[in-house]
């Protein structure tokens, strides 16, 4: 009870200093000579469409059936040419009996579509999810060389992470882009996720690294006493123990990438932030784009940590 009523001085800082915060940007924003659009918000995320039903020839309207919101339209040509239009109803222009020439529009049908933020943000997700799967299987392969007793195998590895964590990712996309992707015709999607499953691969490796000499060695000791092989003790006894450590610092290394991701941008892949840029050229709102960008990468990370979280806690009982 004691402790409880200790800690309520410091919720009010925290309350005086959030609503700080919140003042002074509110203040700021203020005094910004800036037309907020936020009413154009609605279809960069999915918007309607009215597409046209056209007649691809000559002929009459021989049926009109009502289907409450929907009706069918069947419409005879010269010959045995004969098609059948589904349209919206408060959408037809024609009547049973009226003429129509090749091109008439017989009506509409509303469509929903998907807003470019919404595809950027898919193209995001599945860009990061198979980068992150590769940069985990190349990461575990690599710490599981960096600590081998093989010197090819070692230092191979060491010269892998050494000259990836060395050098920028933006220079590794242009060089897997322009250079790689030229002399082997691969794609920029293929550049873009060999690109990014690389640089995660070599901070994976040394995550691995790490967590596998954490573990202490009379656990190899004791497993390889009972007659276990060198793959069987790393496989049953080392990584299982090894991962309940390093998962924190590999979840945030995936959160990191799939920021980082925002980079594929320089070699035309419509991701999150590509998407925004492009809308922001069209509409030139600047600051309502670029916020829903923030809020979007904002919200796929912060559920990405809140799943690392759960594991932990799952994790966390066996011990």
């Amino acid at each position: 009870m004691k402790a409880a009523e200790n800690t309520w001085p410091w919720k009010v800082l925290l309350a005086v200093i959030l609503i700080g915060v919140a003042a002074g940007t509110w203040g700021a924003v203020k005094q910004i000579d800036y037309q907020w659009r936020w009413n154009r918000v609605p279809q960069y995320f999915a918007y309607v469409t009215e597409d046209a039903r056209k007649v691809p020839f000559d002929g009459e309207v021989v049926a009109v059936t009502d289907k409450g919101e929907q009706t069918a339209v069947t419409v005879a040509g010269a010959g045995s040419d004969k098609k059948e239009f589904t349209v919206d109803t408060a959408s037809l222009k024609v009547k049973k009996g009226d003429e129509l020439f090749a091109g008439d529009t017989v009506g509409f049908v509303k469509q929903w579509n998907l807003g470019p933020l919404t595809l950027g943000l898919w193209t995001t997700l599945w860009l990061s999810a198979v980068s992150s799967f590769f940069g985990l299987i190349l990461g575990l392969v690599t710490g599981l060389a960096r600590i081998s007793k093989n010197f090819t195998a070692r230092w191979l590895a060491l010269l892998y992470v050494e000259c990836i964590r060395g050098t920028p990712l933006l220079v590794q996309i242009f060089i897997a882009y322009f250079f790689l992707g030229t002399v082997f015709n691969l794609s920029r999607n293929v550049c873009g996720v060999g690109a990014l499953s690389l640089f995660c691969g070599a901070y994976v490796a040394e995550i691995v690294r790490a967590g596998i000499q954490s573990i202490s060695k009379g656990q190899t000791e004791a497993a390889r006493s009972l007659g276990m092989t060198a793959v069987q003790t790393m496989w049953d006894i080392i990584l299982p123990q090894a991962f309940k450590r390093i998962l924190p610092p590999l979840s945030g290394q995936f959160i990191s990438l799939i920021k980082d991701s925002s980079l594929v941008s320089v070699i035309a892949i419509t991701d999150l932030t590509k998407s925004g840029r492009e809308i922001i050229t069209s509409t030139f709102a600047t600051f309502e784009v670029w916020l829903l960008v923030a809020a979007m990468y904002l919200l796929v990370t912060s559920l990405l940590s809140q799943l690392v979280f759960y594991m932990e806690r799952r994790l966390a009982v066996s011990d």
